[in-house]
């Protein structure tokens, strides 16, 4: 499984270099593609657990009688959240870290909550795992679960919204 760091460098290195595309085969059928565009566009297949998001990588080389835009901006395909509706007594339960988010305290087990459940201040609404350690994620609000806005497994980023509480 490749590393968050390790693609973050992939993509920068190719965004610095005349190649188009790369793509990088790992040791169990994991393939990532990096591909340059008028906006870079990054995509990854393969058995990436932690990356809930599809990445694809080739290497090959520009044709030279195509011209390439130099570009700054790129672009991550990310699937888009699900629309709620926008409330001004909407609670954003947000990650407090970057991290893999967990629904549940097990594979097996039932997610904490789910949406429509009743939280208080000290329900424990999810795991952030950082650096291998388990973080317990409180509501720190009352009322309702409106949506859970990320999947089991997702990486999160610090201050990502997680949840939305009507309170």
């Amino acid at each position: 499984m490749y590393k968050i760091n390790d693609l973050r460098e992939l993509i920068r290195a190719v965004d610095r270099s005349n190649i188009d595309e790369l793509i990088v085969k790992g040791e169990n059928n994991e393939k990532v593609v990096i591909r340059k565009k008028s906006a870079v566009t990054h995509t990854i297949t393969g058995q990436m657990e932690a990356l809930p998001q599809r990445y694809e990588v080739s290497n090959t080389q520009p044709n030279p009688a195509t011209p390439v835009a130099p570009t700054q901006e790129v672009k991550e395909v990310v699937p888009a959240p699900s629309a709620a509706p926008i409330e001004e007594n909407l609670h954003k339960i947000t990650s407090p870290m970057v991290g893999t988010f967990y629904a549940a305290p097990s594979p097996e087990a039932a997610p904490y909550v789910k949406k429509g459940d009743q939280v208080k201040n000290d329900t424990v609404v999810c795991i952030v795992e950082a650096m291998k350690l388990m973080n317990e994620l409180e509501a720190e609000v009352s009322g309702e679960i409106v949506e859970v806005l990320v999947e089991n497994g997702q990486l999160v980023e610090y201050g990502q919204p997680l949840f939305l509480v009507r309170v």
